[in-house]
């Protein structure tokens, strides 16, 4: 069985940095549980509180290691964007 082919440009052992929003505050002091990336809480619109999540990450992999301890901590994924390499 061969593999799908894929036209994406993006490659899933390539580095490069990320920027996570979810929906609750997150205090900075996760940074060394979450791969060393930024934590900052930006204003939401109305009640609701926003926390960034930037940095570089080594490759996918460690990408879906911060996103599942952001899960785990019950906080809701808004959005993951590939900034650069």
């Amino acid at each position: 069985m061969s593999q799908p082919k894929s036209n994406s440009h993006y490659a899933f052992d390539r580095p490069g940095n990320c920027r996570i929003r979810v929906e609750g505050f997150l205090d900075k002091n996760w940074s060394d549980k979450l791969a060393g990336m930024n934590i900052s809480a930006v204003s939401g619109r109305g009640q609701r509180s926003v926390t960034v999540v930037e940095g570089f990450l080594r490759d996918q992999a460690e990408l879906i290691g911060v996103v599942t301890a952001l899960y785990n901590l019950h906080l809701a994924l808004l959005s993951v964007d590939y900034m650069d390499e």
